[in-house]
């Protein structure tokens, strides 16, 4: 539920406080006793609502005196004893962002294990409006930090939501990590979104962790995500990068669908496939159950292979369009033929049709591009003909020309990733196999080489192959098995997919879980590939593996002319910053 906050709100609060305080200047006594509590209460004098208090027990008759004693009485100096012991220490040698460091982690602790959330609210009664401690205390990461923390513990409490809001149109909505913080107000997690969104247009290095990060947030709730998608999809009818937005709600409900959550029936609704019941049901029916059946695929079918078929964009749901995949090209998975074909073709049509509306014209009236459909429709056949039968590195060989020709079809690419997922996972794979480099894995290269947007995927399943147990194999053999992934992922730095490779390396190094025969295995392929110039980047990822004695010492000369050296020399003249 959303919570407006404005001054008026908590000046209304003031109002109301001020009407019952004025009931108990009625009662002079009251007031004076009331008061007195207070003045009792250890260093009062510091507390912010002290003059309000004094006002108060003057105007009620109170007795000078008897004020200053209390007052006086029970002043502890606990603040000011901190700050004489913080100077001595500084005195003493110690440095001041150490002792402040100190002083401010003793009150942070202090305030997690006392704070009350009611007692928190009664500062804005008191005030009036919003404090002037407050607004500073915002300026500094240590206390927005503390704010962070106790608003994750206490969601309900008005006065730490006002703050993240104060938090927010300050500018620094980026920290605000707590998905449960900013999805208590949709001001903050406007910002927090448009945030993450712009994370996700401007690193198409690390796309899918800005993905990753994205989907996490928006699947926090039903309104989150309703709200999320909506305004995604709004922004993918934008001419200017609209793809990409499209991308991001796809990827939004794949994680959602992984996390075993049902958004099949927000999906349909946002896609307006109401217009078209018969389709809509039949999707529906088989996106809610996560799986695929003949007679709502033959609906399908008859819808699309019709003369006015349904937008091309209800059946490029990714949900479904991965049970298409996974039935035609994952092993083991049986047909009935006689549906076959229209499995094929509604893969073809999602992968290959362009679906143009006409601007100023009806939606009837739409461009229908299948040029590429006929085409498309062989290569899938074709691949999945090969694919479908159990055959081994040998077997595959004398195929090889007719999957490398559909393999140019993207579809036909992600299928046959899937299908030597499926080979490679299995345990016995590598022990059957002789090839210093099995058919099945020189195929994904290809694949790399044809289509840069799939080499996450196969950056992906290398490295599961490579950190996979493989206990039936000997040592040495499984040595050599790792190097020939390795291989291959310096394959894929060669097609352009350079920062994810050399992240997971480095990521290894840190670890320091792998062999570091093949830590320098892998420095050395890629140390004869390359070439200069190079990206700062590329250098900052590369060169802390390059400069290790542990890997490189033995591949060093006496001289500079190794690659090793070379390398250094080139980067140490051309980078200031490494």
């Amino acid at each position: 539920m959303e919570v407006e906050y404005d001054d008026s709100g908590w000046q209304g609060r003031a109002k109301q406080q001020s009407s019952a305080e004025e009931t108990h200047e009625d009662n002079p006594q009251k007031t004076i006793q009331e008061c007195l509590e207070k003045f009792l209460t250890p260093d009062y004098i510091m507390e912010p609502g002290i003059f309000t208090q004094l006002k108060r027990y003057f105007q009620s008759g109170g007795s000078p005196e008897e004020v200053i004693s209390m007052l006086s009485e029970n002043y502890k100096a606990v603040a000011q004893m901190a700050n004489l012991l913080a100077e001595w220490l500084i005195l003493a040698g110690v440095k001041v962002t150490e002792v402040q460091a100190m002083v401010e982690n003793h009150l942070k602790e202090m305030i997690l294990k006392s704070f009350d959330p009611k007692k928190a609210d009664t500062i804005f009664t008191e005030e009036g409006e919003t404090p002037d401690w407050l607004t500073e205390m915002i300026d500094h990461y240590t206390w927005r930090s503390l704010i962070y923390r106790l608003a994750e513990e206490y969601p309900d409490c008005l006065m730490l939501n006002f703050t993240i809001k104060l938090i927010s149109d300050a500018g620094f909505q980026s920290e605000i990590t707590s998905i449960s913080t900013a999805a208590q107000q949709i001001e903050v997690f406007s910002r927090v979104l448009k945030t993450s969104i712009v994370k996700f247009l401007n690193n198409p290095d690390d796309v899918h962790g800005a993905i990753q990060e994205c989907a996490r947030m928006v699947c926090h709730g039903q309104h989150t995500y309703v709200y999320s998608q909506v305004l995604i999809q709004v922004l993918s009818q934008e001419q200017k990068g609209g793809f990409n937005m499209k991308r991001l709600s796809q990827e939004i409900i794949k994680y959602a669908l992984q996390n075993n959550q049902n958004v099949t029936p927000i999906t349909m609704a946002l896609n307006g496939s109401a217009v078209y019941p018969q389709a809509c049901q039949a999707l529906t029916s088989m996106l809610t159950r996560n799986t695929l059946n003949p007679a709502d695929i033959t609906v399908l079918f008859r819808n699309y292979s019709g003369s006015d078929p349904p937008p091309i964009d209800l059946i490029r749901n990714p949900q479904f369009l991965e049970l298409l995949v996974d039935a035609l090209f994952r092993s083991g998975v049986k047909i009935n033929p006689e549906h076959k074909p229209k499995y094929i073709f509604l893969l073809a049509y999602a992968s290959s049709v362009i679906d143009q509306p006409a601007k100023k014209r009806p939606m009837t009236e739409r461009t229908l591009n299948k040029d590429e459909l006929k085409s498309t429709i062989q290569a899938i056949e074709k691949a999945h003909a090969i694919c479908n039968v159990d055959q081994g590195s040998t077997e595959l060989i004398a195929e090889l020309q007719t999957l490398y020709n559909c393999i140019k079809y993207p579809v036909v690419g992600v299928g046959v990733i899937r299908w030597i997922e499926n080979v490679v996972m299995e345990p016995s794979y590598f022990k059957l196999s002789t090839d210093s480099c099995p058919t099945h894995l020189a195929v994904l290269d290809e694949v790399a080489g044809v289509h840069p947007t799939l080499q996450q995927q196969i950056l992906f399943l290398l490295i599961r192959l490579f950190e996979s147990k493989q206990d039936e194999l000997e040592i040495l053999v499984q040595l050599e098995m790792k190097k020939m992934i390795l291989d291959r992922m310096v394959n894929l730095l060669t097609r352009g997919c350079v920062v994810p490779v050399l992240r997971y390396i480095k990521q290894c190094c840190a670890i320091e879980d792998t062999d570091i025969s093949l830590i320098r295995y892998f420095v050395t392929e890629v140390l004869e590939t390359i070439t200069h110039p190079y990206s700062v980047e590329f250098v900052q990822l590369f060169l802390p593996m390059v400069e290790n004695e542990e890997i490189t010492g033995t591949m060093r000369g006496e001289g500079d002319n190794d690659p090793v050296s070379e390398f250094i020399v080139h980067c140490k003249a051309h980078f200031i910053t490494v």
